[in-house]
């Protein structure tokens, strides 16, 4: 009996299913600076066995830009977000070839400047309205 009356209160409350499966090719819209530069295409191509590695470029890519906004005092689009050729330049120059674990522990570290840059680049971003 219980099972009878709760049917139509699930009814009302379950969400609504659809059958289409149209793929949405939009681009991602973000919050700040939509105009990002696309990231490497063998970000998105690579082995998820060697996902770590796309992982790391990101890292890099984003202490590279915020030890510019510490040094620069500027937080526009531009410095936020710059192009990834000299990030992924130097991602293959010097860690590209090394083992996973190698990879993580560089990781650490970089996960530490950030961290060290974080309340500066904050204060600074959040006064031109980009964080």
């Amino acid at each position: 009996m219980l099972a009878a009356l709760a049917g139509p209160l699930v009814a009302q409350t379950s969400p609504q299913v659809s059958n289409d499966l149209t793929v949405d090719m939009s681009p991602q819209q973000y919050r700040i600076c939509n105009d990002r530069p696309a990231r490497p295409t063998w970000m998105d191509e690579i082995n998820p066995r060697e996902a770590y590695k796309a992982a790391a470029l990101m890292e890099l890519y984003e202490i590279r830009a915020w030890e510019e906004i510490a040094e620069s005092g500027d937080c526009g689009c531009e410095t936020r977000f710059p192009a990834w050729d000299s990030s992924d330049g130097e991602y293959h120059e010097r860690y590209a070839g090394l083992s996973q674990a190698e990879h993580s522990a560089f990781r650490r570290d970089w996960i530490e400047v950030r961290k060290q840059l974080e309340p500066s680049v904050r204060t600074i971003c959040e006064a031109q309205g980009n964080w």
